[in-house]
């Protein structure tokens, strides 16, 4: 699965974090943590629920590169891993 179509899905565990996010709202290449207001236990929840839709693992060396929605879509697509 390519970037793009991952977008939906990784946006979709996004909103699980933060229920009050409306699609169109996030620009997917722009900061993350600027865009919604998310704590740093809320920023790893996210990395852990997208670890566990996708199976990927993600190394904590690695969480600083996961910015935006297109980098940790295209950090997912890399690894060649497919939803659940």
């Amino acid at each position: 699965m390519n970037a793009d179509a991952l977008r939906p899905l990784v946006f979709a565990e996004l909103r699980k974090i933060a229920p009050e996010l409306e699609a169109g709202e996030v620009a997917p290449d722009k900061l993350l943590r600027d865009q919604v207001d998310l704590d740093s236990m809320d920023w790893l929840n996210f990395l852990i629920a997208v670890h566990q839709r996708f199976g990927v693992e993600i190394a904590e060396s690695d969480y600083a590169a996961l910015d935006t929605l297109d980098r940790i879509c295209e950090y997912i697509a890399a690894r060649n891993s497919t939803p659940s």
